[in-house]
């Protein structure tokens, strides 16, 4: 009996130096994922390739270092990096380069009203000018269609400080050229994506919601004051890129 039981201590004493000496390289294995991993991802090689970003993940904890050209890539690279797998916290030390705006200026709203056009596939940020005076938006440039213009419009003037929105596109033949892209984006980046979308349009940016995305599909959770404001969250995420249906199971307070 003494011996069994000397030999059950000795097979415990083994499997716990076994997991000592394991823990510590699966945790440097999940470190090394996420850091690889971010990097990867979409908003990081699509909205971030310029910016001067440094990743370091221990045990989970994220620590984000270097510098941001403005503060909306500062929490688009925070929110991205949360939605990875393995990951605890992120602690955003990033630093935005020059000048902040001041809040409502017009600088200030001509970057909100980019970003939220850049997030969106019914509309093309790449073919539309923005310009702000007073708090007016002037848009120009082209749009594929009558309807796209209009929804241009529409997202423009629902960025929180934005007083009018005059639109001078020019509604031209849309190119034959099909964008698949959205189907090849990670779902870390769409929800970093779908969350600043509804932050930065006026009329969702008070929802208490929460997103999470599997397989391009992004269930939003949360609360919302009536229907209208829960049919508007699932139509502005179901049009950022990436996002292959929206789930929205929020409660109406």
């Amino acid at each position: 009996m003494k011996i069994k039981a000397m030999y059950r201590v000795a097979l415990m004493v083994a499997m716990v130096a076994l997991l000592a000496i394991s823990m510590p390289v699966y945790a440097s294995k999940m470190d090394d994922r996420i850091e690889s991993s971010a990097k990867k991802s979409y908003v990081f090689k699509t909205y971030l390739k310029g910016d001067d970003i440094k990743i370091q993940s221990k045990d989970g904890v994220v620590t984000l270092t270097g510098s941001v050209s403005e503060e909306s890539h500062r929490s688009l690279a925070q929110e991205t990096v949360a939605g990875l797998p393995g990951v605890k916290t992120v602690d955003n030390r990033l630093e935005v380069k020059g000048e902040r705006p001041a809040e409502n200026s017009d600088a200030w709203l001509m970057m909100k009203v980019k970003t939220t056009l850049l997030f969106h596939r019914s509309v093309s940020a790449s073919k539309t000018e923005v310009d702000v005076k007073d708090g007016i938006v002037t848009l120009r440039g082209e749009a594929a269609s009558q309807a796209q213009k209009e929804l241009t419009t529409e997202y423009a003037k629902d960025v929180d400080g934005v007083k009018d929105v005059k639109n001078e596109m020019v509604v031209s033949m849309p190119s034959k050229k099909t964008e698949t892209v959205g189907d090849k984006i990670d779902d870390a980046s769409i929800t970093a994506l779908v969350k600043l979308t509804l932050l930065n349009h006026r009329s969702t940016s008070a929802l208490n919601t929460s997103v999470t995305t599997k397989n391009g599909v992004v269930t939003l959770g949360g609360k919302a004051k009536n229907a209208s404001e829960k049919d508007l969250a699932t139509k502005l995420a179901n049009d950022v890129n990436g996002v292959k249906s929206v789930k929205n199971r929020m409660t109406i307070e």
